[in-house]
């Protein structure tokens, strides 16, 4: 009979955040593909767990693919990530699209989960989120997208690295304006921090900090209620400045095109 691959959660930090039905299967299962396979021995180390472990990560995928499933002909498969949740925002989701296609079973066995530890620790609302992962290398990707959800009610939920945490932060500043927002730092470990302010005020505090560790930030969302056809043009302001046209020409054809006042479009983009 077919094999099940088994999507299990791992700690995001501290080891004992797993759980006993994680450590039974990843004890029983046949392989365990891991993002990170020294994260992963490090991990069934700690728990006397002896495992075949291969490593599925962003350059070893294509060739790895076949033989992990291969290996589901004939028994269980755990996939694990560096941390948290698999197939989330690493490349554990072509494994996944695979074994459907293939008609393999697949199973989650739920866990720690940085981004969900983060907005339930923030203080912002939970009844909607909307999650980022992590935001585009290159600095015009990453504004264009943040226009994108300039308009959006629900809580922002992104990751960022240390090295890339300052860019971001003045870019949610200069595109989103003032906002409140938590930036959760090493969560679950010894140095963990909840800072907790506004995007202008990250900008000015994080600038003197030594900035080191995981970082996930968690962001109120727009809190004035968009009519649709404003939405509308708004997009087409992002859509003609990501072309290269003044802001203040993009303004006025949005407005020209869409008979949205000018005056209003021109307060949204500053806000």
């Amino acid at each position: 009979m077919p094999g099940m691959l088994y999507l299990v959660a791992t700690p995001i930090g501290n080891l004992e955040d797993i759980t006993l039905r994680a450590l039974k299967v990843l004890a029983e299962v046949s392989m365990v593909a891991a993002e990170d396979t020294r994260t992963a021995r490090k991990l069934l180390s700690h728990y006397g767990i002896q495992a075949k472990i291969v490593s599925y990560f962003e350059h070893s995928r294509a060739s790895r693919l076949e033989s992990i499933l291969s290996a589901l002909e004939s028994g269980d498969v755990a996939l694990i990530s560096e941390a948290g949740m698999p197939a989330v925002s690493d490349p554990g989701y072509d494994l996944v699209r695979a074994a459907w296609e293939r008609g393999f079973r697949v199973s989650p066995i739920p866990g720690a989960s940085a981004p969900i530890a983060a907005i339930a620790a923030s203080g912002l609302p939970t009844d909607r989120f909307c999650y980022l992962g992590f935001l585009p290398r290159k600095p015009r990707e990453r504004k264009k997208l943040l226009r994108q959800v300039a308009t959006e009610r629900a809580t922002l939920i992104l990751f960022e690295s240390p090295h890339r945490l300052m860019d971001t932060l003045s870019d949610l500043a200069e595109v989103l304006g003032k906002r409140r927002l938590v930036i959760a730092r090493e969560m679950t470990k010894l140095h963990e921090e909840f800072w907790r302010g506004d995007t202008l005020t990250a900008v000015e505090q994080w600038k003197e900090r030594e900035i080191k560790g995981e970082f996930t930030l968690v962001m109120e969302g727009a809190q004035e209620e968009i009519a649709p056809d404003v939405a509308d043009a708004m997009r087409l302001v992002s859509a003609l400045v990501d072309e290269g046209i003044p802001r203040p020409e993009a303004l006025r054809a949005a407005a020209r095109i869409t008979g949205v006042p000018k005056r209003t479009l021109y307060r949204l983009s500053i806000e």
